[in-house]
């Protein structure tokens, strides 16, 4: 595994997201809820909306543009089970956060 820092704690606010490049052209969806972190592909296999933008609700992020639901642990659609987004590990150093996506 090839973790690397993407954010420091403080940067993600508790029960919302953020959009983080990770590589050129590359971005994840790292999310805080109660101070766990949780990192899925930002592009929402629906048509791709940003899910990084997404309200979080009960482990959950919904895509802000046609409200398809993600499970934050797994990447699962609950509307659609034949939709997955990724789901990259998420470890916590001190204040830094690293993800092996």
């Amino acid at each position: 595994m090839a973790f690397r820092k993407v954010a420091q704690r403080g940067e993600v606010a508790e029960g919302s997201g953020r959009i983080i490049e990770v590589a050129p052209g590359r971005f994840i969806a790292l999310f805080n809820v109660g101070g766990n972190f949780y990192a899925l592909d930002n592009e929402c296999p629906h048509e791709g909306g940003p899910l990084g933008e997404g309200d979080v609700d009960r482990g959950c992020v919904t895509c802000p543009w046609h409200g398809f639901r993600f499970d934050l642990s797994n990447g699962a659609c609950l509307n659609a089970p034949r939709l997955k987004v990724a789901s990259f590990a998420v470890r916590l150093e001190g204040e830094d956060v690293l993800v092996d996506a």
